[in-house]
């Protein structure tokens, strides 16, 4: 809680203010954390929680309303707000080890109303499940310009950055290795020499002992997905000029059967700074996939993120990230023994004040 003292009240102090800037951004979070996923939610559930604010927060003027919650997340600076989300990351997480994921979502609510969606790109690490960051694409742009900035404020050094085939560019490229990170790029399309000559030296070398192969099928609910990952080294392939420190092309062939349906195959290809075996390089893409399922899939399903109806100013922008804070909260929670879904803990929040407590790290006044 200490971190959001670092960002700056937007509100003009000659216009009189009734309500404290930390007070509200702590009752915005701890609404969203009990399960509520708009604004007029969040102030409902402080005025009908007010007196259990009051053992945390001095209140001199009552809860805000709903319209003073818009009007602050309208005006938020969403930068200053993504600078102290990841400081207080960096201090809740500390060494990381694996991968991070980077990938952009569109708040599709966002766009009705005349007002164009934005479109976020976040930084995920994969083995805790946490965001670290995440970057406004600006109008009239896309992810290419927005991933420099994002992997800048990151500390990347020894881990692996998995992005899709937009961000498949030599200058990200040559950040993430400048930063003493390891990247792994899917190739597609966008770079079109770069993948005729991937393809060639695999099937040039189909029938080679040099290809280290890793075929595996997992099964869940209802779903069947047989894999094979395929490397060979990069050397005489890949242009390091282009690519520095490239040391792996990679090749994985995937088929996918849900229910009765018939399976659908798949052929994707990579390269990556790092030497990789065909088992990391499949168990890597994998790992890729978690921001799609445990973090895109989350803030629409469980956060209503794309259902919302916010869409003026910064509001769209602060109000995601805040989602990303209670996603956090939840996920490095150590306080709940009993395995239970996010969404249950959510509930858990709303229904047990000790539980949100204990996620918060709250002291009584």
């Amino acid at each position: 809680m200490c971190c959001l003292r670092e960002v700056d009240d937007p509100r003009k102090p000659s216009n009189g203010t009734l309500h404290d800037f930390v007070e509200i951004l702590v009752i915005a979070m701890a609404a969203v954390l009990s399960d509520c996923d708009t604004v007029e939610d969040i102030a409902y559930w402080a005025y009908k929680k007010e007196d259990w604010l009051r053992q945390f927060l001095p209140l001199k003027n009552g809860v805000p309303s709903e319209k003073t919650f818009l009007r602050i997340f309208r005006a938020l600076d969403p930068k200053q707000f993504e600078v102290a989300f990841r400081r207080w990351v960096a201090e809740v997480v500390g060494t990381l080890n694996g991968g991070i994921a980077v990938d952009g979502k569109t708040v599709r609510g966002s766009g009705s109303g005349g007002e164009t969606a934005i479109h976020m790109v976040s930084a995920f690490a994969t083995e805790l499940g946490v965001v670290l960051g995440q970057e406004k694409v600006a109008a009239k742009s896309n992810e290419i310009t927005a991933i420099p900035e994002l992997l800048q404020a990151l500390h990347i050094k020894d881990l692996l950055i998995t992005i899709d085939a937009m961000g498949c560019q030599r200058n990200i490229a040559r950040q993430i290795t400048d930063q003493g990170g390891d990247y792994l790029l899917a190739v597609k399309g966008n770079q079109p020499a770069l993948l005729e000559a991937i393809q060639t030296d695999f099937l040039d070398q189909y029938q080679s002992d040099a290809v280290d192969r890793h075929r595996q099928v997992h099964k869940s609910r209802g779903r069947i997905v047989g894999q094979i990952a395929s490397v060979l080294p990069a050397e005489g392939t890949v242009d390091l000029a282009d690519w520095p420190k490239c040391k792996t092309i990679g090749l994985v062939d995937s088929l996918r059967k849900v229910g009765d349906q018939e399976s659908n195959f798949e052929r994707r290809y990579y390269i990556s700074s790092r030497e990789l075996t065909a088992e990391q390089l499949a168990v890597a893409v994998r790992s890729h996939w978690a921001i799609e399922n445990r973090l895109h899939w989350v803030l629409d399903v469980s956060f209503g993120e794309d259902a919302s109806t916010v869409r003026k100013d910064n509001a769209p922008q602060n109000l995601s990230l805040l989602k990303k804070i209670v996603l956090n909260l939840i996920r490095l929670d150590t306080t709940e023994q009993k395995k239970t879904s996010l969404r249950l803990k959510r509930k858990a929040a709303a229904w047990d004040d000790d539980f949100r407590v204990k996620i918060m790290g709250l002291i009584r006044l």
